[in-house]
């Protein structure tokens, strides 16, 4: 496969080397359709490989940085991200000439490769990429140039990447079930084990600390009717007997459930989808192309809400092996109706707080900052999945769905709900005003 690869590289410049030169290529290699392809490629990958939603959020930061830095250290109005992200020493500037669109997208894909489990996938997409690209017939050097310093950029990123910690935490024990009737306990049809226990041992890179922003603490547990926990479970077990088809419609869209699990007899079978975490990428790629962004400003865009995605994550899951909080499904199958299933399947790890309420709402702060408060757009993010396209008038109304879509989907009470709302707003807030110069470029 390698071999192949590299006959087609060499090929491709061979071809180059036999046309003229196209006096419009510099316009033409700064689509920002590039880096758009190579962020859809990156998250075809991420579904293939079944990455969970807080590992996703790291497989999106690291290219999305590599990408922007290319910009920043090539554009001397860009700031860069050095002095506000945790660990990260200045990047070398460039000492030729490059083409910084040909050099971002190669330091993104090359990053990306390094994260991912599929790396054919990787090697055939930059294959792609590089014959689309000597189509515009850039002089050789120029080419040879931006793939090195793509390469150089690339290696710096890894470097500081190895260094936060979620290497050591493939090695750390396994979530211990509690016979605490409180804690969570895995969950039907596979009963798999909470995912990420450790999660909050990542370096952030940005929050001081994994517990900067701990939300109020879930309501007291307690299974006697008319207590306000109760209440709770019955909630969720009455949302979900009449919910409607809108509401339905609402939680599917939402889903984001990369671990969905299918039985047909004695055989199980996953359903691969998107995470939350991707579908917020894939709203940022919308509103890039709505706002007809630059390369550069979209890399800014892909930076910025994946840098908000993996620190949503960490002080979510931080929260939820803190409290370790019983799902709902669990505690209506034991207490109310043994035979009810929740509209969405719920996902492999503790109840509070609700994830897609933190990091949903953190993002759309994001987005907010960079795009505006009334930004309407078209959500297509999940027609590929078999769902259909919704409108929202601003990532905050984008977000409030998000949240309450897991209330439809019987898999959070409401606390987790409007606390994450809560949690994602100051965790949101905070990385606004601290990269502010990135913002503000």
């Amino acid at each position: 496969m390698k071999k192949s690869i590299c006959f087609l590289t060499i090929l491709g410049f061979l071809l180059v080397s036999c046309k003229s030169t196209d006096p419009n290529y510099e316009e033409k290699l700064s689509q920002a359709g590039f880096l758009h392809q190579s962020m859809k490629n990156l998250t075809d990958i991420i579904v293939h490989d079944i990455f969970s939603p807080p590992v996703a959020s790291r497989v999106y930061a690291y290219p999305s940085i590599a990408a922007y830095e290319v910009f920043a250290a090539a554009d001397e109005n860009l700031s860069s991200f050095s002095p506000h992200l945790k660990g990260l020493n200045t990047i070398p500037k460039p000492k030729q000439e490059i083409l910084p669109s040909i050099a971002a997208v190669e330091a993104f894909n090359i990053v990306g490769k390094a994260l991912i489990f599929s790396e054919d996938k990787m090697e055939s997409f930059q294959d792609s990429m590089l014959i689309q690209m000597n189509k515009f017939n850039a002089p050789d050097h120029l080419l040879t140039n931006s793939q090195g310093y793509g390469k150089q950029v690339a290696d710096h990123i890894l470097a500081w990447a190895d260094k936060d910690r979620y290497k050591q935490t493939r090695s750390f024990p396994k979530y211990t079930v509690s016979e605490d009737e409180e804690s969570w306990k895995p969950t039907p049809p596979a009963y798999m084990d909470g995912i990420e226990p450790h999660w909050k041992e990542i370096r952030p890179f940005v929050i001081d600390s994994s517990d900067q922003f701990t939300p109020e603490r879930p309501t007291k547990f307690n299974l006697k009717k008319g207590s306000d926990f109760y209440k709770e479970i019955e909630e969720v077990y009455e949302v979900g007997n009449n919910i409607t088809e809108e509401e339905r419609l609402i939680a599917s869209f939402w889903d984001c459930n990369p671990y969905v699990m299918n039985q047909k007899g004695h055989a199980m079978f996953a359903t691969k989808k998107i995470t939350p975490g991707g579908h917020w990428i894939g709203i940022t790629r919308i509103a890039c192309e709505k706002d007809s962004s630059s390369i550069a400003y979209s890399a800014r865009a892909y930076a910025l809400t994946s840098i908000t995605l993996m620190d949503a994550f960490i002080s979510c899951w931080d929260e939820k092996y803190r409290s370790k909080l019983i799902r709902p499904e669990t505690l209506i199958n034991e207490h109310i109706d043994a035979d009810w299933l929740p509209a969405l399947q719920t996902p492999p790890f503790p109840e509070y707080t609700s994830g897609h309420s933190v990091i949903s709402t953190a993002s759309a702060i994001m987005l907010t900052a960079l795009f505006g408060e009334k930004f309407d757009y078209i959500d297509d993010v999940e027609v590929e999945y078999g769902l259909p396209v919704r409108s929202y008038g601003s990532f905050i109304e984008a977000s409030q769905e998000a949240a309450i879509s897991r209330l439809y989907g019987g898999i959070h009470y409401r606390p987790a709900i409007e606390n994450g709302i809560s949690q994602g707003t100051k965790l949101g807030n905070f990385l606004v005003e601290k990269l502010g110069p990135i913002i503000q470029n």
